[in-house]
């Protein structure tokens, strides 16, 4: 029986590794996972038959193994030669700068951020960027009591009214109601105008999100210079409609601006799984390349801050899966937009010390 009682799983018996603790991580989220280190692995509902592990040790190279082979002796001879970049899967339990796959579903902590943020596990990109987030501030040590926070373009996120049970301060910007309006976002019902919405699913103690969260109106194409001195700073899918691959890039660096040293950000973007070299760059939407991403790498670094690339694609069916529209809320890793394959990319960075 699954500790969320709530939600609905299929069993799996294949075995899956532990999550190390840490003692960053917070306390319940350590208890949690004592509790499912007992039970069966678990995953949502929708998963795919068919994927039990062999018990027979398979020594064939497998698809993604040449996939990863081929994409490694591109980098070799190309524009990511003297960038160390991983191409093993990524473990949503030890997050960096990563792509959303199927794998990362599996892990413990997404069912557990899934309870956090009020919904059922699934195979959704969206999802999974919130629960990224979340992941990445926690094994950082900043979410926790009196950490500043300051998120951007949050429109209706749950991560603000999250962020604050924990205790945690939080600035939740966005542009103004005029703006939401023109670019459609009021439209979607993705524009949110007081406390109230930003904690619509009671995810949070009432007076307690009323005391901790704040509004302000931002222009993430510019900064105020008062924004600063924060632990830590996030954005969901929201750089890429900032006008430009250049905008949504310098705004990334200008966020880090706003943080103390050593403060984290954390971002989750469009990354295009289709071409390093065409891609979609219009005033509503914009797709990063690898080549955008290991420029941007490199340039952080040279400036002192921390970031690691792993830009493993997944080798599981669900990874291989490209979704098209009208689109499914259940197996939306991959899709497919203007004639580009996309997914979620998390921007894991550290700033510099001093």
């Amino acid at each position: 029986m699954s500790p969320y009682g709530k939600y609905r799983f299929e069993t799996y018996k294949e075995p899956r590794a532990t999550v190390p603790p840490s003692a960053t991580l917070p306390v319940e989220w350590r208890r949690r996972q004592a509790e499912l280190s007992a039970q069966p692995v678990q995953k949502p509902r929708g998963h795919l038959k068919g994927q039990q592990a062999s018990e027979k040790i398979d020594t064939r190279i497998t698809q993604g193994e040449i996939l990863s082979f081929v994409r490694n002796m591109w980098r070799l001879f190309h524009g990511s030669r003297g960038e160390s970049i991983l191409d093993t899967p990524p473990s949503l339990a030890n997050p960096v700068s990563q792509l959303c796959t199927q794998a990362q579903f599996d892990d413990p902590a997404y069912a557990f951020w899934c309870e956090k943020i009020g919904e059922r596990p699934r195979f959704h990109r969206k999802q999974w960027e919130y629960c990224y987030i979340l992941q990445a501030l926690a094994t950082n040590g900043v979410l926790a009591p009196e950490s500043r926070g300051i998120g951007y373009g949050v429109g209706k996120e749950p991560l603000p009214a999250v962020m604050a049970s924990y205790g945690c301060h939080v600035l939740a910007t966005d542009q103004d109601a005029e703006a939401a309006s023109t670019t459609g976002w009021t439209d979607t019902s993705q524009y949110s105008l007081t406390k109230n919405e930003l904690n619509s699913r009671n995810l949070c103690d009432g007076p307690m999100c009323e005391r901790l969260v704040e509004l302000r109106v931002v222009d993430m194409n510019r900064i105020p210079d008062d924004l600063r001195g924060y632990d830590f700073t996030w954005s969901a899918c929201a750089l890429e409609h900032l006008g430009s691959l250049s905008h949504g890039l310098a705004f990334i660096e200008a966020s880090l601006a706003t943080l103390r040293p050593g403060g984290i950000a954390v971002h989750t973007t469009e990354f295009n799984c289709s071409s390093n070299h065409e891609t979609l760059e219009t005033q509503g939407l914009s797709i990063y390349r690898e080549r955008d991403i290991v420029d941007l790498a490199r340039r952080l670094k040279r400036q002192g801050h921390q970031i690691t690339l792993n830009l493993h694609r997944g080798d599981l069916p669900l990874d291989r899966h490209i979704d098209v529209p009208p689109y499914s809320s259940e197996k939306h890793l991959k899709l497919m937009v203007e004639g580009y394959v996309t997914t979620s990319i998390g921007l894991l960075i550290r700033k510099r010390p001093h």
